[in-house]
């Protein structure tokens, strides 16, 4: 297959806010509460409201599916997904990506390319971290190739030291990023806090994107930051190097991340983007 559209091409804006709808317990999940319907209504009222909001783009996870399997859900999970990521793909005109906790990057991918996503997130694209499922390791060669066995145009965004993990080694965090980039060939990395909602480091986003600018041939891999961006910190996170930030706890009814988006909320975020960049 030809290369896959750059990441930042698939959005309509030089520096994206990418918005998350955070998919309560699925059928099969130990929370779940036996209202399909009512999980369906709740993702796309949530997409719309981040679409109305001014997101440039949609991530959608089973959040709610705690404890999560390390690598390999069950085909219940990806036909879940598949039919929920589909309904929303309809529904809005935002690029939407998916990520399949804990790390499975196989289910992401192949829904991402069934329901006419956009992009994917994975955890941990290479290397190992040490998590709450165990060691996990990456597995950009696989995700490659069947990236290309089912001719996807569907991006591939990778987390750099993961949040709620810890790298197996000691591996710096611009060697890492430099690493997912090149050899296991993302085109775009994510940097985080420690964890959902926690504020990334600013100097972690200045070495990571420091970083890929010094060694690009052919423009540098993007850097979005995926962890505690808030409307007051937008403007100095970009400045920074990120190129795209990904806002979930922010969006959200009472800053919770399991409540409903807020449209107030993301319009804050999007406006706050907006002035840092005027």
């Amino acid at each position: 297959m030809s290369p896959p559209t750059p990441l930042l091409d698939r959005f309509d804006a030089p520096h994206p806010v990418v918005g998350m709808v955070h998919l309560p317990p699925l059928p099969g999940a130990p929370s779940y509460d036996g209202d399909r319907t009512g999980l369906s209504d709740r993702a796309l009222e949530d997409a719309r409201r981040l679409e109305a909001g001014g997101v440039d783009g949609i991530i959608v996870e089973n959040f709610g599916d705690a404890p999560f399997y390390p690598d390999d859900v069950p085909k219940h999970v990806v036909a879940e997904m598949v039919a929920l990521v589909t309904d929303l793909t309809r529904t809005v005109d935002v690029p939407i990506g998916v990520n399949v906790l804990r790390n499975d990057a196989d289910a992401a991918l192949s829904i991402a390319a069934a329901a006419d996503a956009e992009f994917v997130r994975i955890n941990v694209h290479v290397g190992a971290a040490s998590t709450d499922q165990g060691v996990l390791e990456g597995q950009a060669h696989e995700t490659l190739r069947l990236r290309d066995r089912i001719d996807a145009d569907v991006a591939i965004l990778a987390d750099v030291h993961v949040k709620h993990a810890t790298p197996v080694g000691e591996t710096a965090i611009e060697r890492a990023a430099l690493e997912t980039a090149e050899r296991g060939r993302a085109d775009g990395v994510v940097v985080s806090g420690t964890g959902t909602g926690s504020e990334t480091a600013l100097e972690d986003v200045e070495r990571v994107s420091s970083a890929l600018r010094e060694t690009a041939a052919n423009g540098a891999t993007p850097v979005f930051v995926g962890s505690g961006v808030t409307s007051e910190t937008i403007g100095e996170t970009l400045e920074a190097g990120a190129d795209g930030v990904i806002v979930g706890t922010a969006t959200k009814e009472g800053g919770e991340t399991t409540n409903p988006v807020s449209l107030e909320r993301v319009e804050t975020v999007v406006a706050a983007r907006d002035s840092s960049q005027s």
